[in-house]
């Protein structure tokens, strides 16, 4: 029997400080169809002057704003989002050397040119991105898929100016302050006998209110008195009071104002940010409002087209600015290469889909405008649409206004009761954007007798309706389209379409929550995810 020689390991050569006669490049280290050649070969090919405006020259050699911008997208699209941890991967990582050309550049470095360089420029070079998108067919531009979602703000949870408050203890403030100056001014029976129980004009007794300037006079005021007066110490207390206490408060109160904007509140840490009642913690007991943004976003064959930060909570008043930034955009690229938009009706494009967030009559109105396809939902579409309803809800749908019977030529509804509500007065309604709504008010004449009262209206008295015809046409209007053919499958491609972005931004590229503070620079964050995300897209396909 023969002895079979015992196998040894064998092993491929580990030598560590084996040297090279022809050192391996970096570009022999990068696969040939990784996502970084990607990146590089898009930036490569747009024209950066946006950026290299930002530069001043002269002075000390700066690093070249395309290797930064190419270090950015694509750490980003490799879900790091930290200036440290980006110059970490540059010094580490041998897709950031490459990308790089050997620069190492710190993490202040990156933070200044992200937060400060790429500051106002950010949409430029997404739209040189996308018309390249363009130009390579990936984008058509033939249906638009929009919608909204929010992401929290790199501010204090807890740190919050809310408008109410603020309106609240001016108030207060402002009735502490009538108070005093009437005990100053009740010695003064000229005055008395001039203004009787009215405030001085200054301090809004003709009608006007309190503010800082018009405190800082009556100070002064009293300051001239006080001269003439120094042994009256009601009085020095009262200006000392007016000059330490009110005046710094009144001051605050009308910056809190300004920085509000129109706003129910903002972040004292990130004073952009607006508190917004976040979809992921719906499922909480008790739902705390956290500072955040509103992200619109546009995509076609799920890569962005457009994108725009908000500061309100709702979606209905953001298509349109929404919307006329993508036309910015896009005109843009139309007076750069004519040839990529010779379809698109005032370069938007052909087809608009959204939820019923957005059917509002102002955006019906601006697709019409436009010569869009209309296939943005309202907010009874759905319910309109189910085929086996309740019969609790069957029975209340035909209280509401769109299915009541109109007799056009008395001007007249005509309610499940046979009662007639007839009209009363026109009024109009503004919107947030300053569009003017058309109002047609309605009242029947006898609710309180009738047997169906307590199903058709909550009022105490008559039953009172608003109706605007023009919304009721828009929305017959959407409704034909949502319904077609071509609806159909936009209707099912949308659920597919913003949603899966979100996706992967939210899930996939763990991006929760911005880095940056200000409206500004939180736009370049968000703009700098979309050229990722497009440019992942690309190296999939």
């Amino acid at each position: 029997m023969k002895h079979r020689k015992p196998a040894y390991p064998v092993f491929k050569p580990y030598t560590m400080a084996q040297p090279s006669l022809i050192p391996p490049s970096w570009d022999e280290l990068v696969p040939a169809n990784h996502i970084v050649r990607v990146v590089n070969r898009a930036i490569e090919s747009i024209n950066l002057e946006p950026l290299l405006k930002k530069y001043k020259g002269g002075g000390t050699s700066s690093y070249h704003p395309a290797m930064l911008l190419k270090v950015l997208v694509y750490a980003y699209s490799q879900r790091i989002y930290s200036s440290r941890q980006i110059a970490k991967a540059v010094r580490e990582n041998v897709n950031f050397l490459w990308l790089s050309g050997g620069n190492q550049p710190d993490f202040r470095t990156i933070n200044a040119f992200r937060g400060e360089k790429m500051k106002g420029a950010i949409e430029e070079v997404f739209t040189l991105v996308l018309g390249l998108l363009l130009e390579e067919g990936y984008v058509k531009l033939e249906n638009y898929f929009v919608d909204g979602t929010k992401i929290e703000a790199d501010a204090n949870r807890h740190k919050v100016v809310w408008a109410k408050s603020r309106a609240k203890y001016e108030g207060r403030l402002r009735e502490k302050v009538k108070e005093l100056l009437k005990e100053i001014d009740a010695a003064n029976e000229a005055e008395n006998a001039e203004y009787g129980d009215k405030d001085l004009e200054e301090m809004g007794g003709s009608g006007g209110g309190i503010d800082a300037e018009k405190l800082e006079k009556k100070i002064a005021e009293l300051n001239e008195r006080l001269k003439e007066q120094p042994e009256n110490k009601k009085l020095a207390k009262a200006v000392k009071k007016m000059e330490s206490d009110y005046l710094p408060r009144q001051k605050r109160y009308e910056e809190q104002e300004r920085k509000l904007a129109g706003r129910n509140s903002y972040s004292k840490t990130d004073e952009d940010a607006t508190f917004m009642r976040m979809k992921e913690d719906r499922g909480a007991k008790e739902p705390l409002p956290k500072p955040a943004y509103n992200i619109q976003t546009g995509t076609e064959g799920q890569f962005v087209v457009g994108f725009s930060l908000h500061q309100r909570t709702g979606d209905t008043n953001c298509l349109i600015p929404h919307l006329e930034g993508v036309k910015a955009n896009l005109q843009s690229i139309a007076r750069r290469k004519p040839e990529l938009l010779t379809r698109q009706p005032g370069c938007l494009p052909q087809n608009i889909s959204a939820d019923a967030g957005y059917g509002s009559e102002e955006n019906y109105v601006y697709l019409e405008e436009h010569k869009l396809g209309n296939y943005v939902k309202y907010n009874t579409f759905h319910r309109e649409q189910q085929k086996h309803r309740d019969p609790k809800l069957i029975r209340k749908a035909i209280f509401r206004s769109e299915n009541l019977p109109y007799d056009q030529a008395k001007d007249e509804f005509i309610c499940p009761a046979n009662q007639r509500l007839t009209y009363r007065y026109t009024g109009h309604e503004k919107s947030e954007n300053g569009y003017r709504i058309e109002v047609r008010h309605y009242e029947a004449s006898s609710c309180n007798t009738c047997p169906l009262k307590s199903e058709c209206t909550q009022a105490k008295d008559n039953r009172h309706m608003r109706v605007s015809f023009r919304l009721q046409r828009f929305r017959e209007q959407a409704k034909t389209n949502l319904l077609s053919e071509q609806g159909k499958v936009l209707r099912v491609q949308r659920n597919v379409e913003v949603e899966t972005f979100f996706g992967q931004v939210k899930h996939n590229m763990h991006f929760r929550r911005f880095s940056l503070r200000g409206l500004e620079k939180v736009k370049t964050e968000w703009g700098l995810i979309c050229i990722a995300h497009n440019l992942r897209k690309v190296a999939a396909l």
